[in-house]
């Protein structure tokens, strides 16, 4: 049975301990061992592709940032070949677009790079005018540009918006001052829930020029999605994908191997997305991540891999459909709390866990769950929702 190795409420709240703790980012040491890359280039060349209606031309291969907190390998994945960096206004509360800014600076690359931060809806009144909307995220993002140390940035992104919040005429304000007054070349969104309904209405509306999405092989029977993923790119949208690795590098409980070039690959031979960002964090994953980028062609080894029928669901990876919410006697957020637990228990990064749950509507949280001995949610794909409740819970609570 997946999930069969609990973490401990010592080790929760270690790495808790460790993950609030002040991020500082060091005076930048160039020769702190990032070596020569390990990457075997046999003569081939980076495989580009070109970003939707933007006409970018990107490396198949990207560099989520949101958990990288070494400057030393967002450098040297400049110098294998890497040139678009994923980052937003809340990862380590600033801090890793405090990095990205300070490594582009130094290195003097800032025309050769291409930034991508993402900004969040604010909590206003529903009273909130468009204009009030337009001016809060505009403020957000001169602190974007003011921690990048840029004037501008390359994508703009809503983060993380429902379909109201796609549409609401004070982000689409935002966003066209934004690009109007060039500080963003180019504007999109990020999203988590309601994928395929968010691409298809973007598709439509063609405000939006790009879209950061959660995409990997355990959606390989989202038929929906898929399909809204070629709609989209077919209307000129750039599709950049994320979570493309499905667990995090420490692999599911159960003790899995996840063969992590079989994965990244199986997303980018999907010719509609432009590039994917994994969340690397080291140089040995940045090394094996960058491999793909020279050729997607399949292995024996991770052929058979892919084609493991229990691999799927023993990565446990939440696709945010939402259906477990009926299933909740109390009508939590089921999906928001499963994606905590992943950048908990899968990623380590308990500081976004944390920021994540204090985002959470107060009458759809953690909380709720503090009284329930026996929780009585149900996963149409057998994903272990008590279990990685109990884990929240014990941290958390």
């Amino acid at each position: 049975m997946p999930f069969t190795r609990p973490l401990s409420r010592r080790k929760f709240m270690s790495g808790s301990a460790l993950a609030v703790a002040p991020l500082a980012i060091p005076s930048l040491n160039w020769g702190v061992n990032p070596a020569t890359p390990a990457v075997a280039q046999t003569g081939k060349s980076i495989i580009t592709r070109t970003l939707g209606r933007t006409g970018l031309q990107v490396p198949i291969v990207s560099m989520g940032v949101m958990n990288a907190d070494n400057p030393a390998v967002v450098q040297q994945s400049y110098e294998i070949g890497v040139r678009l960096f994923d980052t937003a206004m809340g990862y380590q509360a600033g801090r890793n677009e405090e990095m990205i800014g300070t490594v582009i600076k130094n290195l003097g690359v800032r025309d050769k790079v291409l930034i991508q931060t993402k900004i969040r809806i604010p909590r206003l009144p529903e009273s909130a005018t468009a204009e009030q909307v337009s001016s809060r995220l505009l403020s957000d993002f001169d602190g974007c540009l003011k921690r990048l140390q840029s004037d501008y940035v390359d994508n703009l992104l809503i983060h993380g918006p429902n379909q109201q919040q796609l549409n609401n005429p004070g982000v689409m304000q935002a966003l066209s001052e934004a690009k109007k007054q060039k500080r963003a070349r180019f504007v999109g969104f990020s999203t988590h829930a309601d994928q395929a309904l968010l691409l298809n209405e973007a598709a439509k509306s063609q405000f939006y020029d790009t879209a950061t999405i959660s995409f990997n092989f355990t959606m390989a029977d989202n038929s929906d999605l898929i399909s809204a993923i070629k709609n989209a790119a077919g209307k000129g949208m750039g599709i950049i994908a994320m979570k493309t690795q499905a667990s995090g590098r420490r692999g599911p409980s159960s003790g899995a191997t996840v063969n992590q070039t079989a994965a990244l690959k199986w997303v980018l031979n999907h010719t509609e997305v432009t590039t994917a960002i994994p969340g690397y964090t080291n140089f040995d994953h940045m090394n094996q991540d960058f491999s793909v980028a020279f050729d997607l062609a399949y292995s024996a080894e991770e052929k058979k891999f892919l084609a493991e029928k229990n691999v799927r669901a023993e990565m446990q990876f939440c696709q945010q459909c939402g259906q477990c919410i009926g299933t909740c006697n109390r009508g939590v957020d089921i999906p928001t709390l499963m994606r905590t637990h992943m950048y908990a228990a899968r990623y380590g990064n308990f500081f976004h866990a944390r920021a994540t749950l204090d985002e959470m509507d107060e009458n759809a949280n953690l909380k709720l769950c503090g009284s329930c001995t026996d929780c009585n949610a149900r996963c149409v794909r057998e994903i272990n929702i008590a279990y990685n409740i109990r884990e929240l819970k014990s941290m958390y609570l």
